[in-house]
Order: structure tokens, then C-alpha cells, then sequence
């Protein structure tokens, strides 16, 4: 077997089928495989059961053949698109996974924030870059953003995908797409009330994210940003910030 096969990948849950619920992928059926570990500690984050240290006990370390076996039995077998999530997944060794999956028709989307390049990200079939804006409370490294899009290069499609809070975070994303005009660009409403991450309730402020998507398409509108795309995130209108869907 090879090193790439026998490497351990920190994996803090596998779930699906379900619908990818956001960005560029919206609505489409997918298995997805969360990692633990995020160098990034965002003031929002929806998903700390795979970032903070607290839950590291719960992230077990998998070979590609036990994490395969579980995506195969949860697809049937039947080749759909793997979501690679994290935390942030471009820390973990997942270009054995991704050649493995590729072989058996499966397609594999990885979303990071851009703060780590791999060799690898040129085997994926999607990558979602998405830098976090100043709402996040973390600063963007753009020399390690280029290098992730130069490692990608000639790879996958690539779309630029950012969260919207307010104004400064608006402002943001209009200077991150003027640097990339040659990427699709995603803008979603922030979803500002993540509970515990052992909350089974999972429940947000629809009201006040709905609020901000009214604000956010009458923004693009407003200044002929015709370029962008505002979407939701899908799976939270439908199911909150419950794990596992």
C-alpha cells in the first residue's frame, strides 16, 4: 500500500447523502468528509466541533481505506461529488483520497479559506477559496492565497466564495474579487448565532440572516455588481446548525 493510502487524516465526522448547501455547488447531492483542525479561529464559526482543540478526542485519525469504506457504504457506491470540510482541510493529507475516489468515479469539492497550498489541490474537480472577511477577526495572507491558486492552476474550476456581515465585510469582498476578476464569486449572509456544538436543537436566527441577504442583494444591486452571486446557506434555512447534515 502506498504512503499516500496509509497516511492518517483527521476526520471529525462523515455524513450523506445530502444537498451541498452553499456556493458554487448548491443543491447538489454529496457525501461529505469534515477534518479536524483549522488554523484559523474565526469569531463566527458555525462548525468548532472541527476547529477548536477541545474536541480533538472526538477527530479520529482514518487511513483512506477506512475513510472510503464509509463513503461507499453511505453513496451505495454509486460515484457522486465528495465534499472535503473542515476546520480547514488543506491542513490533512487528502491526495491519496482523492486519487483513490477519482479511480472510482467519484468527483471531489475542497472549500478553504486559502491560508494553505497543497500539491494536491490540482486533483480536486472544485475549489472553493474563501478568505475570511474582517467580521472573522482574522487577516488574510494573500502571498498564501496565490500560492494555492498557482498549485491549482489548470486543475479545477475555482470560485471565490465570501461571507457578508456588514459593510466592512461587503467592502472586503468587493476588493477580493477586484484582485480575481477571473473568479466566479459567491457571497453569502453571515450566520451569526452558531450554538454549542453539542446543541442537538441546532437552532439560528432565520429572521436576522434573512434580514441580511435582503440587505446584501439590494447592495450588489445598488452598485451594478452584476458579477456576484448572493445565495443562502441552504442547508441552514432547512436544518439549522445541526451536525451532520
Amino acid at each position: 500500500m502506498s504512503a499516500a493510502r496509509e497516511a492518517q487524516i483527521r476526520v471529525s465526522e462523515i455524513f450523506g447523502p445530502t444537498i451541498q448547501g452553499e456556493g458554487v455547488l448548491i443543491g447538489l447531492p454529496t457525501v461529505f468528509v469534515r477534518t479536524g483542525g483549522c488554523d484559523y479561529r474565526c469569531s463566527w464559526c458555525d462548525s468548532l466541533h472541527a476547529v477548536d482543540s477541545e474536541y480533538r478526542d472526538q477527530w479520529l485519525p482514518m487511513t483512506v481505506d477506512g475513510i472510503w469504506a464509509e463513503v461507499t457504504q453511505l453513496s451505495g457506491g454509486k460515484p457522486l461529488m465528495v465534499s472535503l470540510s473542515g476546520g480547514n482541510p488543506a491542513i490533512q493529507p487528502l491526495g491519496g483520497l482523492i486519487a483513490h475516489g477519482h479511480a472510482h468515479g467519484y468527483k471531489f469539492a475542497l472549500e478553504t479559506q486559502g491560508s494553505v497550498a497543497k500539491e494536491w489541490f490540482a486533483d480536486l474537480d472544485v475549489l472553493v477559496l474563501s478568505p475570511k472577511p474582517p467580521s472573522s477577526g482574522m487577516a488574510t495572507d494573500w502571498d498564501a492565497f496565490e500560492h494555492c491558486l498557482r498549485l491549482a492552476a489548470g486543475g479545477p474550476d475555482i470560485a471565490l466564495k465570501i461571507v457578508v456581515f456588514d459593510d466592512r465585510d461587503y467592502a472586503y469582498a468587493r476588493e477580493a474579487s477586484a484582485r480575481y476578476p477571473d473568479l466566479p464569486v459567491y457571497l453569502q449572509p453571515g450566520n451569526h448565532t452558531p450554538p454549542p456544538p453539542d446543541d442537538d436543537d441546532a437552532r439560528v436566527d432565520i429572521d436576522g440572516i434573512m434580514d441580511r441577504m435582503l440587505w446584501l442583494v439590494d447592495k450588489v444591486t445598488e452598485d451594478r455588481w452584476f458579477e456576484a452571486r448572493v445565495l443562502p446557506q441552504l442547508h441552514v434555512l432547512l436544518w439549522g446548525n445541526k451536525r451532520g447534515v
